[in-house]
């Protein structure tokens, strides 16, 4: 179970974390035994709802953790002992949430934990590829140097990632306004001047006939088609948090034409660039291939660059086991890892390869958001253009009465 505790040490200090433990005073017992005095603890295991929805709007973010990480390879290159440079960073951090778990690891370490092990049990902030370079770091005495490199990496990867999301809101914002007034016609407007029509005997069009029948079915069953809808959402994304779940989206979303080749290029970056760090912070291959599946955010990424790690146990060379896998990995990545392994550079190349498609996701987004723009436009217009055809073609037709 985890407990939420507020403390004084020795020296009068306040300190708010959580601790582990099977009952409460076993987790008050190991706050004695580290020389804290207990002014209270309670059970942080099952959160009510409103602390869940609290909890969304206050997670660690990508800039918190790119700060954390500057900051602390600031302060450990000054050398700034490793809890003073803790407490610091953590008297400076606005996020709530965030505050508490430096404030956690800080008494951890005090406790005798190394950094990496006290990183470790948040593993929700805190990523495998995270604590794999700091732990790399503990044993050559670099940590200041793996942080920046992480501040670097996570700057980076936040950056791509924000290119590909804006490009893709634009549309899906447009096409949820559609469905908005598209809705709002069909259940509000069309049924109050539908009886007009049919009293004056006027020919309907067959689309118009249409949006009056959806219209007046939401009208009379909303309900229904928002369970519906909601039970369906529920299904899928229960499905969708499973392995096989997510290796099937993960599939499906790299085959969609236009989509897929951009994601493709922000996973081949992904990859080039983290393998790249995790091999400057001396991890070894295999390993270092393993964290970089679990990191990269593709479902179906992570079971090839798993058998590429078995692979490499088993003797063969990186460069010719992602062979294997044309359609995640192109020739060019490749071809470029072995240059890297038969010149020794293998860090240098995959630098390379990570700027090359970093690039290469730069120049496709901005062509999709240029192309995407007056595509959408056309398409939204035309759509516009016949809902409201909808509604003026039966009111032509009745004026001709007359």
């Amino acid at each position: 179970m985890k407990f939420k505790y507020k403390a004084r040490n020795k020296t009068g200090e306040l300190q708010v974390g959580f601790v582990e433990g099977p009952d409460r005073s076993i987790a008050t017992n190991t706050l004695l035994s580290h020389g804290l005095f207990v002014l209270s603890i309670e059970d942080a295991s099952n959160k009510q709802w409103y602390e869940r929805i609290l909890s969304i709007f206050n997670r660690v973010k990508a800039k918190d953790m790119m700060i954390f990480s500057r900051q602390f390879a600031t302060l450990l290159s000054a050398k700034v002992p490793l809890n003073n440079a803790l407490r610091t960073i953590r008297e400076q951090t606005t996020n709530i949430t965030f505050k508490e778990i430096i404030s956690e690891i800080s008494n951890d370490v005090d406790a005798g934990l190394s950094l990496s092990q006290a990183m470790e049990k948040h593993a929700d902030t805190f990523s495998i590829f995270y604590v794999n370079m700091v732990r790399s770091a503990e044993v050559t005495g670099r940590v200041e140097e793996a942080t920046s490199y992480l501040a670097d990496y996570i700057e980076k990867q936040s950056a791509l990632s924000s290119k590909v999301k804006g490009a893709l809101m634009y549309p899906i914002i447009m096409v949820v306004l559609f469905i908005i007034v598209g809705g709002i016609i069909a259940t509000v407007v069309l049924p109050q001047i539908g009886p007009i029509f049919e009293e004056a005997g006027v020919d309907i069009p067959l689309f118009t006939r249409l949006l009056m029948s959806s219209g007046e079915f939401l009208a009379a069953w909303w309900w229904l088609v928002l369970s519906g809808i909601g039970f369906i959402i529920f299904v899928l994304l229960d499905y969708f948090r499973t392995p096989e779940g997510k290796v099937v989206v993960d599939e499906l979303v790299l085959h969609i034409p236009g989509v897929s080749s951009l994601l493709k290029q922000l996973h081949v970056a992904r990859f080039s660039e983290s393998l790249a760090v995790l091999l400057r912070g001396a991890i070894p291959i295999a390993q270092a291939v393993e964290i970089t599946g679990q990191t990269i955010g593709s479902a179906a990424y992570r079971d090839v660059l798993q058998e590429t790690a078995e692979n490499i146990r088993r003797g063969e060379l990186l460069s010719s086991s992602l062979g294997k896998h044309p359609d995640f990995f192109p020739p060019f990545v490749g071809q470029m890892i072995t240059i890297g392994e038969k010149t020794g550079r293998l860090e240098e190349l995959l630098g390379r390869i990570s700027d090359f498609y970093a690039q290469e996701v730069d120049n496709a987004v901005s062509g999709l958001v240029e192309l995407i723009q007056p595509v959408l436009m056309i398409v939204i217009g035309l759509m516009v253009g016949g809902l409201f055809a909808s509604i003026l073609m039966p009111i032509y037709n009745l004026v001709a009465t007359f």
